[in-house]
This record gives structure tokens, C-alpha cells and sequence, in this order.
């Protein structure tokens, strides 16, 4: 992909990932009961940051996913721009979330690399967008276990219960995330002939 192209992509999946920090996911219920129980909309209980993370590493490619998570980590850490869902600045590093933001990067570039090496299909970019999971899974774990054995996050829950509560609750609609992700990635890139 071209440089001017990757910057766009860059900005794009900045801005995506600072909106999607903000807003709720929601599934509707199935459209066969539509007409007997109308359209109902139940949270999913995560935000669509994730999936904003991924759609840039799956449209963009390794380099443009990376750069604006990195962009996104930068923003995010200066004390003018509190765009982590629970604020900003550099007392951040110490949240036990602030691994999974970590994450982002290194998810980014992995579902970038994987969803352009691959031939371009649905099962490709599901497969793409898990191992960027995967690994934002796995860097915020291990700052998780860095920050509980070093004491930074003083106060705060017991290890097993953050692990808990950051990588295994979430999964199921993560995976949800990733099944939407996966479909419209197909079809933009169908779209823009990628």
C-alpha cells in the first residue's frame, strides 16, 4: 500500500478508535421475532474501540493500524486529551487497563499483517481479527501480572478477578465485535477493490 494511503488509513483508524471508545455496543434481537417483539437493542457491556482497532488493521494494513494506535496511546497520555474511557494523562499507566490499550498496537499490526497476507475471503479476516484479539488479550495480561507483581496498582482487586474481568468476561462479545468487523471489512474491500 502507498504512504499517502496508509496515512489516511492512520487518521482514520485514530478518529475511529476515539469514537469508538465512546460509544456502547448493542445487538439487536433476531429479525424473524421483529414482528412479533419489535426491535430491541441489548448491550453488549464494551464499546466498539476494539473493533475500530481491528476494521483499521483490516483495511489499512500492519503499518496504518499501528501508527494510529500509536497516535491513539500518545493522545490519550498528554493531560490535554482524555480520550481513554476513564480519562487520560500519564497517571494512566498505573489503570490495569492501560495494558490492553498497550495492546492495541501490536493487535493492530498483527491483524494488518495477517488480513493482507492471507487471499482476501471471510474466513482470512475472522481469522486475522482474532490473532489481533489474541495478542491485545495477551499484552494487557502480562502488564496486568507486571503491575500486580511490581505493586503499581495499589488498591486495586486481586489478579485472578481483573483477569477475569478484562480478558474472559468480555470475550463473548468481543467475538461479536469480531464477527461484525470481519463482514464489513469484506465488503469495503470488495468496495475498494483492495
Amino acid at each position: 500500500m502507498f504512504a499517502p494511503t496508509e496515512l489516511l488509513w492512520a487518521l482514520i483508524g485514530l478518529l475511529l478508535t476515539i469514537g469508538g471508545t465512546f460509544l456502547e455496543a448493542y445487538i439487536t434481537n433476531v429479525p424473524w421475532n421483529w414482528t412479533q417483539q419489535g426491535v430491541q437493542a441489548q448491550s453488549l457491556g464494551i464499546t466498539y474501540q476494539i473493533g475500530a482497532v481491528l476494521l483499521v488493521g483490516c483495511m489499512g494494513g500492519k503499518n496504518a493500524g499501528a501508527i494510529s494506535q500509536i497516535a491513539y496511546l500518545a493522545l490519550g497520555l498528554t493531560p490535554w486529551f482524555p480520550i481513554f474511557s476513564q480519562g487520560g494523562g500519564i497517571d494512566y499507566l498505573t489503570q490495569p487497563t492501560f495494558g490492553y490499550l498497550l495492546g492495541f498496537i501490536p493487535g493492530a499490526w498483527v491483524c494488518g499483517l495477517l488480513a493482507f497476507k492471507a487471499p482476501q475471503r471471510l474466513e482470512s479476516l475472522a481469522f486475522s481479527c482474532i490473532c489481533g484479539l489474541l495478542v491485545i488479550h495477551i499484552t494487557g495480561l502480562t502488564y496486568l501480572i507486571l503491575t500486580h507483581s511490581l505493586s503499581l496498582g495499589a488498591g486495586s482487586l486481586p489478579l485472578w478477578k481483573e483477569a477475569l474481568m478484562y480478558s474472559v468476561y468480555p470475550v463473548p462479545a468481543q467475538m461479536v465485535i469480531v464477527c461484525a468487523v470481519t463482514v464489513l471489512a469484506f465488503f469495503l474491500r470488495q468496495l475498494m477493490l483492495y
